[in-house]
């Protein structure tokens, strides 16, 4: 069958981010014996006008919409990347007849409400590069795909799922070759980095969590020199730039080291980073280990310096755990990007000015602070059942995709605001969402990149807001 892949995406804030997801699905596709298409959206001036021409130009039997976000997260500037899918659903069946197949970590969050949305014909959940071949194998069949694992569909008005077990095709680290499906260098212009994950699944307990429904509760690990030859192919093909883009990257603190030590034997120049770091399993062996395998920058998702809101987000680690990963920092040369989140259940106006003091006492000039105000509610987390007991939640879950955020009713939205931004003002390496939503900030990274800089680009966050407040530029 002829199958076109569609990546949805279209948000290059604060980089563009490749979508591997929609690459291992057509490579999948592609090994089961089909004529596999990916159209990459994001860097399309007309995009309708780009499917309809792919659509005339492959004649697809299928068409994958492969959806990475729901919304942008911003509680003070939403954007809803969710109703870009109408206009695409509506040509695709203007024309032609393909069967329309919804994939990617936003349809794991909410299949039911997008599925009813958009009118689209299937869903697959889980690992979608093992249950997308089987749905295409009995459709093109003719057989009936309803009792495929991972499949979710609309019959008689009712949502329907089969739940998805486990079942990744190896214990190898599975990253596409994007060379063949996306144009890389594209993404290299505007300081991308190649993504790579070095397992699956989070045990983690957060209330406001996603990553358990997209990926499992269990951890699935995958062989770190599988890992190590991963970033090798990649070199070879003249890339340096990767992140490891595991919800948590230092947990199981053994397997982070396993991976930093085979990478500290290849060299070449490698720039590696991580902005998913648990305070609670950093020490100096391991900010060693991850210097010598070459990470360029981390990320550290303390979100609270507080014991009352770590403890309501569930979060597993005490202010004083935070401190310490602090106190390591402090001793190493490796940039640091903080990242906090404002307003969360027990936040008050003297938990926020705990964590701002931290911030600016704790943290080094070098180092970035990023502070997120509210926290996007997704039906099925803990932080929906929070919201509803609290009364600030009355949404059916099909009325949530429009962005729904969670803000402590114990403190005063407004002064939240007001405090976060006076010490965003005062601190030229604190940012906020504001800082990260620039509509010109692409053209900063296409910039940065012509002139030697790369990624993370937030290492530099102090003299590009420097530069940008001399041309009166609010950043």
């Amino acid at each position: 069958m002829n199958i076109l892949i569609i990546s949805t995406n279209r948000s290059s804030l604060p980089v563009p981010v490749m979508p591997i997801g929609a690459c291992m699905v057509a490579e999948a596709a592609e090994r089961a014996g089909h004529n596999v298409k990916v159209l990459d959206l994001i860097f399309e001036r007309d995009p309708l006008r780009t499917l309809e021409f792919e659509l005339t130009r492959t004649s697809p039997d299928i068409v994958g919409l492969s959806i990475r976000n729901i919304d942008n997260n911003d509680m003070q500037t939403p954007v809803a990347f969710f109703k870009d899918l109408i206009p695409l659903v509506d040509i695709i069946h203007r024309m032609s007849q393909a069967t329309v197949v919804l994939g990617g970590s936003a349809v794991n969050l909410m299949p039911e409400e997008l599925l009813f949305y958009t009118g689209a014909d299937w869903a697959v959940l889980g690992d979608g590069e093992v249950f997308f071949p089987k749905l295409l194998e009995k459709l093109l069949s003719g057989e009936t795909p309803e009792h495929i694992p991972g499949i979710a569909w609309i019959e008689d008005n009712d949502f329907r799922k089969n739940s998805c077990p486990s079942s990744r095709i190896s214990n190898g680290c599975l990253t596409p070759d994007f060379h063949r499906w996306i144009d890389v260098h594209a993404y290299k212009l505007r300081l991308s980095t190649v993504p790579i994950q070095t397992k699956l699944g989070c045990h983690f307990k957060c209330v406001y969590c996603t990553y358990r429904k997209i990926e499992g509760d269990n951890y699935r690990l995958f062989d770190s020199e599988s890992v190590v030859e991963t970033v090798k192919r990649f070199i070879s093909q003249g890339l340096l730039d990767f992140e490891f883009v595991d919800n948590v990257f230092n947990s199981p603190y053994e397997h982070a080291m396993s991976i930093c030590e085979g990478l500290a034997r290849i060299g070449h120049g490698i720039r590696l980073q991580s902005l998913m770091l648990n305070p609670l399993f950093i020490d100096d062996d391991l900010i060693t280990a991850m210097e010598q395998a070459g990470f360029t920058g981390i990320g550290i998702t303390a979100e609270s310096a507080s014991d009352n809101v770590l403890k309501g987000l569930r979060k597993g680690f005490t202010a004083e755990d935070v401190c310490k990963a602090a106190h390591v920092i402090k001793h190493h040369k490796l940039p640091c990007l903080w990242l906090f989140m404002l307003g969360g259940p027990g936040e008050t106006k003297a938990t926020v000015k705990e964590t701002l003091r931290f911030a600016e006492s704790f943290i080094r000039p070098i180092d970035v602070a990023f502070f997120n105000i509210g926290i996007r509610v997704y039906p099925g987390t803990e932080l929906e059942s929070i919201a509803r007991k609290q009364g600030l939640l009355s949404l059916s879950s099909r009325e949530m995709l429009e962005p729904v955020f969670y803000v402590s009713p114990e403190i005063e939205f407004d002064w939240l605001i007001k405090k976060t931004r006076n010490s965003v003002n005062t601190h030229m390496n604190f940012i906020n969402s504001n800082s990260i939503s620039l509509p010109f900030l692409p053209t900063i990274n296409r910039l940065g990149y012509r002139l030697g800089i790369r990624p993370p680009l937030w290492r530099h966050t102090r003299f590009v807001r420097r530069g940008l407040r001399v041309l009166g530029i609010d950043s």
